[in-house]
Formats: structure tokens, sequence, C-alpha cells
């Protein structure tokens, strides 16, 4: 994918600052309908012919470039995160890994979705996510349980991020193996809890003196979700919950 000109349209660009925020907002109420329904056949189908014209911004020698074929620092770059819907007791979920402390960088410790770099043999984006996510959380998720992929995101460094959207199905038959080199926990947050507008908000951040950007924030849960996987997970709440 050529970043600039018109494909630069197709992304959603964000950096992270350590000057701090400005203010945090809540989001503003949402009437939503009984959310199991957010994991029923019809609106799984309704997400996969929404999701499916996105695989166009994937496909090519860009799509399937791997970790270790870099132009510049984070240039020609791609990962993929699994961003993984659930059920528990019945109840639609999002599940979460909390990155191991011991890792080295400034996401340790973070909230996050299983997820990577590519490697030269994965097929696809897709393909990325899932082998991540079996070799951080031990289980294999069938290519039928994958919905689709989202838009591209950009993280800081200029690397390209695939969410990939798949249901897990019901937690209760999950036999999960976590890598403790990578994961320090695995949780869940309900759908019911992520659409309250009291556990949603938005951080301004600023760059020296001015305003930068903004970026969602999911609190009040046992972590708080924030930076590209608050923004994966916002992207995906508006497609999987009906208007």
């Amino acid at each position: 994918m050529v970043l600039g000109g018109k494909e630069e349209d197709e992304l959603e660009i964000f950096q992270r600052s350590d000057v701090g925020t400005r203010a945090l907002h809540r989001a503003a109420p949402r009437e939503v309908t009984d959310l199991r329904d957010c994991l029923s056949l019809e609106n799984e189908q309704r997400c996969r012919q929404i999701l499916g014209p996105h695989l166009k911004l994937y496909e090519g020698d860009k799509g399937r470039r791997g970790a270790g074929q870099t132009q510049g620092k984070g240039q020609g770059r791609w990962a993929s995160v699994l961003v993984s819907l659930c059920s528990v007791e019945g109840e639609p979920a999002f599940l979460f890994t909390l990155r191991s402390s011991t890792l080295k960088g400034r996401h340790k410790g973070d909230v996050s979705f299983a997820g990577g770099k590519s490697d030269p043999s994965d097929r696809d984006v897709v393909a990325t996510a899932l082998r991540e996510a079996r070799e951080e959380l031990g289980i294999t998720v069938a290519t039928e349980k994958v919905w689709g992929v989202l838009r591209p995101l950009r993280d800081a460094s200029g690397m390209m991020i695939a969410p990939v959207l798949a249901n897990l199905g019901p937690l209760e038959v999950l036999n999960f193996k976590p890598n403790p080199g990578e994961v320090e926990e695995i949780f869940t947050l309900s759908l019911s809890h992520l659409c309250n507008s009291q556990n949603r908000g938005y951080t301004h951040f600023r760059v020296g003196s001015k305003y930068g950007y903004t970026l969602p924030v999911f609190c009040n849960g046992k972590h708080r979700v924030w930076g590209l996987t608050a923004v994966a997970l916002e992207h995906t709440l508006k497609l999987i919950v009906p208007p």
C-alpha cells in the first residue's frame, strides 16, 4: 500500500506522545438493542459483507511483506492483531491480554489484543493474527471463525496494523495455555460494559504547547484499554453493534 496520495485516506493515523493529556471527555450515550444479537448469524453475515471489500487493502506485496523487509524505520512493516469476540455465560464480550511486564519496550504491561509482526511464512494478515494467537494464547482459531479485517491502522513508528475480527465462541470451552514470556493475564470485558457511556471517553493529547490528537479510552474495568487497542476496539464496536 502506498502511503500518501489517495491511499492515505484509507488509513487511520495515530501517534503517542509522552507530553500528557489535555482533557478526558466522556462519550455520548448510545442507544442499543439486545447486545446478544451482535453474535447472531444475521449480524455476522452483515459484518462479513461490510468487511469483505477491505481485503483489497491487504492484497499484493505490501500486504504480505514480512516483518524483516523494511523500508526505513517502520516503513513497509506489517503486523496483525486478533480482535477477539467471545461469549461469557451467553453474554457477548471481548478477550484481551495484559502484556508481560518483563517484555522490552514501552508497551510492556499494556492491555492488548493477541498479535504481532508478520512472518515471511504467513500467507496473509489473517494468518499472522491466527499464528500470533496460537503462540500467545495457546489456542487454535479456525479461519471460519474470522469475520473479516478492518481498515488498517498505523502506529507511531510507521508500522501498519491489520485488525482481524474473529468470534472465538463460548469462553467456557476454550482451553488457554498462555505464553508466560508474553502474556501476564487473559481477561474479558463484556459488550454491555464497553457500550456503557460511563465507561468510555476520549483523551486529547498535546504535542508541545498545541493540541495534537485524540484517542478513545475504555475505563472502569479490570484494566484500562487505551492506545491503538482502544482505537481498534472502538472501530469494531461501531461495526458489530447494529445502528
